[in-house]
């Protein structure tokens, strides 16, 4: 890499990282802890890039955008964020960064994408993102993980198009959440959002009726594909016949129609309709280091409607991670109410964990593979969700390597496990080196306790 990058985080280890890593590819580097001197740089004509974190102590790095837009127009900046909700993609998106990684960033990764915005010489031109009337802790979609992040980018993508807009994804994951958000993160947030069953439009004036109450906002329909044919051909004629303010249609199912086939109750026209963006609300199972963020998120909501703090020990901690949750984020936020309301002491405890646990329906607290699923068909399923979330881009480079980082790490973990912690003996279970063992455990952030073997 050939070129000038700005870096600005109030975090020493991740400016003395960059900097490091930067010049060792051949840039030069300047790095501040303060938005003032970095925007003094900007001023000055320096930089051919610029990194930035978001909260930082003398301001907010996004708000820094349309200053830099204005200075220096063809100036790409990165920004990089802890603060890992939908609102800062949306934000950064809304503000045409050049590009937005959440933290705990991948470093390759940050490099591959500063080596292409230096090559490209320029970004878009910025604009002032809108004022929403959201705060971001009132917005549902809270989490770290990459098939949440790159969930938010789609939302960011699709939000003031005028495409319809499939949503499917399990019971309790949030798609009519995530339906809600895209209108009010929109164009037509001062219109209705309307949400509309069978029931709504059984009848033949129906149509009628529900275009009369839209008026050109945001039009949800619950459950697509639990639709009778005759009401689908109803939404297909109401699709076909709007012209001027017609509303934005969005639809739910619990199912990807798009790979149903003979089993598929939804019209194959009405589909085609319906699916000018696919977004996938993954599983909470398949996102498992989002746990401990809504559950964070979750008892502190809850906390504040009764006036008393609460917070997980170790132990319930783990145990909210290794549960399936049937039910995904709804049942989460259910179980944090519950114990908000039920838990004395300040600390819920792992037995207080195990209780409420023991009483939600669904599978035994196991996330084990099923017994007809080989481990093989199971990564590809994953795989081929995470690419399918990215729509018709393909995904960040270094993807082998944070694949294998995915694997790598619970193989690791189980294996200490069941040797409590002895790391020779894990050593000899997994055949590799021990020194390699050592290695894993420090670039991977495993942490490594000694007790009584789980099997």
């Amino acid at each position: 890499m050939d070129g000038t990058v700005l870096v600005a985080d109030d975090d020493r280890t991740i400016r003395t990282v960059l900097t490091q890593a930067l010049t060792r590819a051949g840039c030069k580097v300047h790095a501040t802890s303060s938005l003032t001197t970095l925007m003094r740089w900007v001023a000055e004509g320096k930089g051919d890039v610029v990194i930035s974190d978001v909260a930082m102590p003398d301001g907010n790095g996004l708000e820094m955008l349309p200053k830099i837009a204005q200075d220096r127009p063809d100036l790409p900046v990165i920004v990089i964020s802890a603060q890992n909700t939908i609102m800062t993609a949306i934000k950064a998106a809304e503000a045409q960064a050049y590009d937005y990684l959440p933290k705990p960033f991948d470093l390759p990764d940050l490099m591959k994408r500063t080596a292409r915005a230096l090559e490209r010489g320029g970004a878009p031109r910025r604009v002032p993102a809108p004022d929403t009337g959201k705060d971001e802790d009132d917005l549902p979609m809270v989490g770290k993980t990459a098939v949440m992040q790159a969930l938010y980018r789609v939302i960011a993508r699709v939000m003031n198009t005028d495409l319809p807009v499939l949503i499917w994804g399990e019971s309790g994951t949030g798609k009519s959440l995530i339906a809600r958000s895209i209108h009010d993160l929109s164009d037509r947030r001062s219109l209705p959002f309307v949400t509309v069953t069978e029931a709504d439009l059984r009848d033949i004036e129906g149509p009628a009726r529900v275009l009369a109450r839209v008026r050109g906002g945001t039009l949800l329909i619950d459950e697509i594909g639990d639709i009778s044919s005759e009401v689908q051909a109803r939404i297909a004629r109401m699709m076909d016949a709007q012209a001027d303010n017609a509303p934005r249609f969005i639809a739910t199912s619990q199912s990807d129609l798009g790979h149903e086939t003979a089993e598929s109750q939804l019209r194959r026209d009405l589909y085609y309709r319906l699916s000018g963006a696919t977004l996938h609300v993954p599983a909470l199972r398949d996102r498992v280091e989002d746990i401990p963020l809504l559950v964070s998120h979750f008892l502190e909501k809850a906390d504040v409607a009764i006036g008393s703090p609460h917070a997980l020990s170790d132990g319930a901690a783990k145990i909210f991670s290794n549960y399936t949750w049937p039910g995904n984020v709804r049942q989460l936020e259910h179980a944090m109410r519950q114990l908000s309301l039920t838990s004395r002491a300040v600390e819920i405890s792992t037995a207080e964990a195990e209780q409420i646990i023991g009483g939600q329906p669904g599978p035994e607290p196991t996330r084990a593979i099923g017994n007809s699923e080989k481990l093989g068909a199971s990564v590809e399923r994953h795989i081929r969700r995470y690419f399918e979330l990215h729509g018709a881009m393909l995904p960040p480079p270094g993807l082998y390597q944070r694949i294998l980082r995915e694997v790598e790490a619970p193989l690791i973990e189980v294996a200490l496990a069941a040797t409590s912690g002895n790391q020779a003996k894990c050593a000899e279970l997994l055949g590799i080196n021990r020194n390699t063992l050592r290695k894993k455990i420090t670039e991977l952030e495993i942490e490594v306790t000694r007790g009584r073997k789980m099997m």
